[in-house]
């Protein structure tokens, strides 16, 4: 009777978590689309699922179609990093070449957002997110750019920031090195990773744009991040880890290359995976689709 016991409850426990890690097409694998890049990173989807990722050394903004074609989006391109798309369609670049928060037309002009802190330089925009209601949420760490003529930071806080209605707001400066960030489709919550202490923060965002209740999310940091229509979370470094909303980790993604950096849903149904992984990118076919 033990045994029979024991053997149900491990299967019932087995096809319990099966069915929260199918995040990936049964029998999908990995797809190289380009590689021979410095260093890929940013990808963002537009509205119809076409991914621009960065090659931040080579200054460059690519663009991937739906239809497979990958071409040059924008060179230069400030030395853009992260990437997102705001709800009107223009497309928000951290440019650190000059520390700066960008928004680009599809006609590929240039509004400059952001480009300080209280009269200093910030240390250099690195990921960011768009809310539904306009509110843009950056990370501001410090990594030394072989092209700044400076060689240490003005700022000495390494913070998250938000952009809204023109002012800039730091709303967290308690990390070590914040770095990946992505938010809900409902604008409710925003997740935010300490690559430097390695850790995964979930804020409640106020109607105003300001956040609360700041929870550790998973004992991971991350590069990149990306979320999809269950909730889970998508974070980068060796490989992609898939988290559920409560935190656990579900799924591993192993990526041939030494570092993965970011992730985004693209295609026209939003179902597959964007990953860019160093010198390379990939597209991975899931079973689950992102979300705007």
């Amino acid at each position: 009777m033990k045994s029979r016991i024991y053997l149900t409850i491990l299967f019932s426990v087995s096809l319990v978590y099966g069915s929260l890690a199918q995040v990936v097409a049964p029998g999908a694998t990995l797809q190289l689309v380009a590689d021979g890049f410095s260093f890929t990173e940013g990808p963002a989807a537009d509205r119809n699922g076409n991914v621009f990722f960065t090659d931040q050394p080579n200054n460059r903004i690519w663009r991937y179609s739906t239809n497979g074609n990958l071409a040059i989006f924008m060179k230069p391109a400030g030395r853009a990093n992260g990437l997102y798309f705001d709800q009107q369609g223009y497309l928000i670049a951290c440019a650190d070449e000059h520390n700066e928060l960008w928004r680009i037309g599809m006609d590929r002009k240039v509004e400059k957002l952001a480009v300080s802190y209280r009269d200093s330089l910030f240390n250099g925009p690195n990921d960011v997110w768009a809310s539904p209601t306009g509110t843009i949420y950056f990370t501001d760490p410090y990594y030394q750019r072989d092209y700044w003529s400076r060689t240490a930071p003005d700022l000495a806080a390494e913070a998250l920031y938000m952009y809204r209605d023109g002012k800039v707001t730091r709303v967290d400066d308690q990390f070590k090195r914040p770095n990946g960030i992505i938010g809900t489709p409902d604008g409710k919550f925003l997740y935010v990773a300490d690559i430097g202490d390695n850790k995964t923060y979930r804020y409640t965002i106020r109607r105003d744009g300001s956040l609360t209740d700041r929870q550790l999310f998973a004992q991971q940091g991350s590069d990149g991040m990306t979320i999809d229509e269950k909730g889970n979370v998508y974070l980068t470094g060796k490989g992609v880890h898939v988290y559920n909303p409560s935190g656990e980790k579900i799924d591993h993604i192993d990526v041939p290359s030494n570092w993965t950096a970011n992730v985004c849903f693209g295609g026209a149904d939003r179902d597959v995976l964007f990953i860019t992984a160093s010198d390379k990118v990939f597209t991975l076919q899931m079973a689950v689709k992102g979300v705007r």
